[in-house]
């Protein structure tokens, strides 16, 4: 628990180097930041250690309040990337707004475009360990990804989801308030 006295001492020292960083919160020591200007982050956000948060251009990134980000993920936005209240994102989580464009043949593709698709994760949201949420993903409210999912797509709210690619294996069904397997 003494651990977390020195993360949140660490947020305080690190907060004038974001754009908003919410107080109460904590900050694991980060592996890499970069443009963290342009990211905005809620109160009540815990952020464990090994954080890599990459801001491009003129991209944005929105950490809403109460959400908690476990070790070694990485956040990637050159376009708008919002983190719903109240999400939970577990260990080793990559995500990004972000392509690579590879149509042109003998050109290196870190040298080609950006393709960039906003990427919204709803309120109250799970994102399993190891999964990849990609450029274009919205997820709903209170969406389930399951562990080592890759996620690309709109999803509506109240849905477990996994594979990869991943799809819908069950939804909230509000008349019988039970969580119903999708064929």
């Amino acid at each position: 628990m003494i651990y977390k006295i020195f993360w949140a001492l660490r947020a305080v020292l690190y907060a004038p180097f974001f754009g908003k960083f919410g107080f109460p919160g904590y900050l694991g020591k980060p592996l890499f930041l970069m443009g963290i200007k342009k990211v905005f982050i809620g109160k009540k956000v815990r952020i464990f250690p090994h954080l890599r948060l990459e801001v491009h251009r003129s991209g944005t990134i929105h950490i809403q309040d109460d959400v908690v980000i476990s070790q070694n993920v990485h956040i990637t936005s050159a376009g708008n990337l919002v983190i719903g209240k109240s999400s939970l994102i577990l260990a080793n989580v990559f995500i990004t707004n972000i392509d690579h464009d590879y149509e042109e043949i003998g050109k290196h593709v870190v040298k080609q475009e950006y393709l960039l698709k906003d990427t919204v994760i709803g309120e109250n949201c799970y994102i399993g360990m190891g999964s990849a949420i990609m450029a274009g993903t919205v997820l709903g409210k209170q969406c389930v990804v399951g562990a080592n999912s890759v996620v690309r797509g709109e999803f509506p709210d109240y849905c477990v989801i996994v594979g990869a690619p991943a799809r819908i294996v069950k939804k909230f069904n509000p008349e019988t308030q039970k969580w119903e397997k999708v064929n």
